[in-house]
């Protein structure tokens, strides 16, 4: 069997009836979304922020059957969308846990952004270590973590472009969407804390995932 036959077959093995889980995390999503929406600060910022999550979780649900994914990968992406959900409420500078953790801890600022771009970079490389390892020749290879991280700082670097257009467009309308808090480095922290949050992730979960993506490949 030729190598590309090989992990098509492994990309396309789904293994017996579908789980629990994965159907827990999308109600849990889309409840989480659905609340988010009701009366958010501002509408444009909820929709900024919570677009990803419009547009991943149905394409999760149509390739499902040929492509599902690992529980922690599910439970991940579930625990992103809630994050991303309540920035977009209260926007991230006025997220209420944030300002309790600024005032309790004696910050300058509302952390919440930076927790935000941790989530940035160690949720994505635990999706972006699944799809090469099934769809590519890099599982078990000592490349897969460093281009999983370069990945990750890539994904970074557009989502901060993105928001840099959002700023030029819409001029001081985007700065609930900006989340700077008067930081002139922000951009530079939050690609720095995608970064650490993705080297966090393939630390502590590398490991873990195998084991998974071995179960669902078996």
């Amino acid at each position: 069997m030729s190598l590309s036959a090989a992990v098509r077959g492994r990309t396309a093995t789904t293994v017996g009836p579908p789980s629990l889980l994965p159907r827990v995390c999308a109600a849990v999503v889309v409840a989480g979304v659905a609340v988010s929406a009701w009366a958010p600060y501002d509408r444009t910022t909820w929709l900024l922020e919570v677009v990803w999550v419009l547009i991943g979780l149905p394409l999760a649900v149509w390739t499902w059957r040929r492509f599902p994914l690992t529980g922690l990968l599910c439970c991940l992406l579930a625990v992103h969308a809630l994050v991303l959900a309540m920035g977009g409420h209260y926007t991230y500078a006025r997220v209420p846990l944030g300002e309790w953790a600024r005032d309790g801890l004696g910050l300058a600022r509302n952390p919440y952004d930076r927790f935000g771009h941790l989530m940035q970079g160690f949720v994505p490389a635990i999706l972006v270590r699944e799809l090469l390892s099934r769809t590519s020749p890099l599982r078990g290879s000592r490349w897969l973590a460093p281009l999983t991280v370069c990945a990750c700082l890539a994904f970074s670097a557009v989502f901060e472009m993105f928001e840099w257009a959002a700023a030029v467009i819409g001029g001081h309308a985007a700065d609930d969407f900006l989340a700077t808090q008067g930081d002139v480095w922000d951009t530079q922290w939050d690609m720095f804390c995608a970064l650490i949050g993705a080297t966090v992730a393939l630390q502590l979960l590398s490991r873990w995932h195998d084991r998974q993506l071995a179960r669902l490949s078996g």
